[in-house]
């Protein structure tokens, strides 16, 4: 497959993946029940490095299965959940109980051309946005981390919650991909 061929067609994902809040992730081990939102910034940064690892890989772009992305395109999403979530944390800071917009993940990946991507561009883009992300999660005030949103299919978080459920995403690509 070429860069400028469209790849064959990644299975959306419909589970509801806010079960790992109550605790351990089977596939990745995480156990986001026992972390707390101030704990996340740390994570972040930490997860940052090795994507920026799994990046370098002269292989980033090799898809293991026709149906399974490539370290390169789960890395797009990475980057693009860093930003999604910086804007449901802001949003969440700057309203009482908002609801998120939709945000159609497989629709993403195909309308940016994950697969395509420059490796450098998205390690620099990857890199800036979660370190914008772990800053905004530095700075919630202490009486902050309970306020509410919602996503629109009901799922409700408090902004704890939401660090949680964020980092699980993050750590279980990185799983995903050996990093």
């Amino acid at each position: 497959m070429g860069i400028d061929e469209l790849p064959p067609a990644i299975e959306p994902d419909t589970k509801n993946w806010t079960w790992v809040l109550d605790g351990v992730c089977p596939e990745c081990g995480l156990d986001a029940s026992i972390l707390t939102g101030r704990e996340v910034p740390a994570m972040i940064r930490d997860c940052v490095t090795r994507w920026q690892v799994v990046l370098a890989r002269p292989d980033v772009r090799a898809r293991p299965g026709a149906t399974v992305w490539s370290p390169l395109e789960y890395a797009c999403h990475v980057r693009d959940v860093f930003r999604v979530f910086g804007a449901r944390l802001a949003l969440m800071l700057g309203s009482d109980d908002p609801l998120f917009a939709s945000w159609d993940q497989e629709q993403t990946a195909v309308a940016e051309r994950y697969w395509a991507a420059d490796p450098a561009r998205v390690v620099a883009e990857l890199t800036a946005n979660g370190a914008a992300l772990a800053q905004a999660f530095d700075q919630v005030p202490n009486g902050a981390w309970s306020r509410r949103g919602r996503r629109s299919d009901g799922a409700r978080f408090t902004v704890d919650g939401l660090a949680r459920y964020f980092i699980h995403d993050v750590v279980h690509h990185l799983y995903d991909v050996r990093g």
